[in-house]
């Protein structure tokens, strides 16, 4: 069940002018929320909007939007977490009094979330509504201020605008080995593919992890904008010190249409345009590749097949490039019943083969094994939702978890299946942690 720690976070006060905080506490449930949207001058990047201690964020190609400070937050563990946070949502929407003039994606009564890979984790998923949000999509930007007061005052405006923030200086960070180096991580490959070989599973999806300390002070909106402006097709994210700039999309829901895509086998990039395009080719003509992005493909239509209807999926996967991979891709697309939101969907998707493996029950189980330890909430679902239930849900990869002692602990991790060389898995690793290792050195 979930826990509700009440209220805490930053009010704000004295609209449109600075951010003024006040921190509330409460053994119960938040009151019902008044919420008011109006439309905002051009605010500058939005990332520059959050706080630089508590970013909250989901950014991609510069449209998106942040949080700023937390009306409610609400805190879940256990296999029902997702489900727990979707009941608790729709409560929080029954009673909330909402004025949205500006209707667009993200506007209004929005939450963010973030979600342990697994279900016996000792990390906690959150859903967080923020004090205030700021947003930009389709050239219109936009504020949202949450009240949780029981006779708020009415938002006093119809149009304004708000300062541009100074963002500190770049972050610079040294990642070391962390629980699981080279050495250990080649040998839990090396396992892996034995126990495959041997038919315990069909692939099963390996991490290890880096570790440094945040300066005092840092900034970590300088993080947010070095990654954004690095991998703008990216969703760039921070929920609750979880933060990283990942390419898949778990679930995504306008109404009933939902869209998800895959990825699965990947390639470093070239050095120069002809042996880029040989990295390619060579992804798209590899066995191993392809049976990993089969496999990925197979379990996330097989776990939507109970839930949705008129499900398409690319015939065949394509080649995604990013400034530091290539990878195999397929979009998948299916229509919802009515009434379904984006975190029902990715409850019911995740694990999928992407970030676990197949079977998903066998390869939990040995990602545990192998690994030694708790991921936390890395490649567990993190993104947004708003009051009508339509979102969008990424798998957190590429990302690092800052926790408030400044530690960093950053994942990265490759599908290992029979044909699996530890040796190329350490240093496909190597490649997926560079969003993070660039962004902080």
């Amino acid at each position: 069940m979930p826990c509700v720690p009440g209220t805490c976070g930053e009010s704000v006060q004295g609209l449109p002018g600075a951010y003024d905080q006040s921190v509330s506490r409460s053994a119960t449930a938040a009151p019902p929320l008044t919420v008011s949207t109006r439309i905002l001058d051009d605010p500058g990047a939005v990332l520059r909007h959050t706080l630089p201690d508590q970013p909250l964020a989901f950014v991609r190609n510069g449209d998106g939007i942040v949080g700023i400070g937390e009306a409610v937050r609400y805190e879940f563990s256990g296999p029902d977490r997702m489900r727990d946070a979707a009941r608790v949502w729709r409560s929080i929407v029954a009673t909330a009094q909402v004025d949205d003039p500006v209707q667009l994606r993200g506007s209004g009564l929005v939450a963010f979330g973030s979600f342990a890979f697994a279900d016996d984790s000792a990390a906690t998923s959150v859903l967080i509504v923020p004090r205030v949000v700021v947003g930009r999509r389709r050239g219109k930007a936009w504020l949202t201020a949450v009240d949780t007061t029981l006779d708020p005052e009415p938002l006093a405006f119809t149009r304004t605008s708000v300062p541009v923030p100074q963002v500190g200086g770049h972050l610079s960070v040294a990642l070391g080995p962390g629980r699981i180096d080279e050495d250990a991580y080649a040998a839990s490959v090396a396992e892996a593919v034995r126990r495959i070989t041997a038919g315990d599973a069909r692939k099963v999806v390996l991490a290890r992890d880096l570790v440094g300390t945040l300066p005092a002070g840092a900034d970590c909106r300088a993080l947010l904008l070095d990654l954004a402006a690095t991998y703008p097709q990216c969703v760039t994210f921070a929920v609750d010190g979880l933060v990283g700039a990942t390419p898949e999309t778990l679930a995504r829901t306008d109404g009933t249409r939902l869209t998800a895509r895959v990825l699965a086998g990947s390639a470093a990039r070239g050095s120069d345009p002809v042996s880029d395009r040989a990295a390619a080719e060579a992804l798209a003509g590899s066995a191993k590749d392809v049976q990993e992005h089969t496999f990925a493909i197979a379990s996330l239509v097989d776990a939507l097949r109970p839930l949705a209807t008129d499900l398409r999926v690319d015939p065949e996967p394509f080649r995604l490039q990013l400034p530091n991979l290539w990878h195999l891709a397929s979009d998948v697309q299916a229509t919802l019943p009515v009434g379904t939101t984006s975190l029902d969907v990715a409850d019911a998707l995740h694990p999928t083969a992407a970030v676990a493996g197949t079977p998903t029950d066998v390869a939990v189980r040995l990602v545990a094994e192998l690994e030694g330890g708790d991921r936390g909430r890395y490649a567990g679902p993190v993104g947004w939702f708003g009051a009508s239930g339509d979102g969008e849900w990424m798998l957190a990869l590429r990302s690092a978890q800052i926790d408030e002692d400044g530690t960093v602990t950053a994942w990265a991790g490759a599908g290992i299946v029979a044909g699996s060389d530890p040796a190329r898995e350490v240093a496909e690793t190597a490649l997926k942690f560079r969003p993070i290792r660039d962004a902080l050195a």
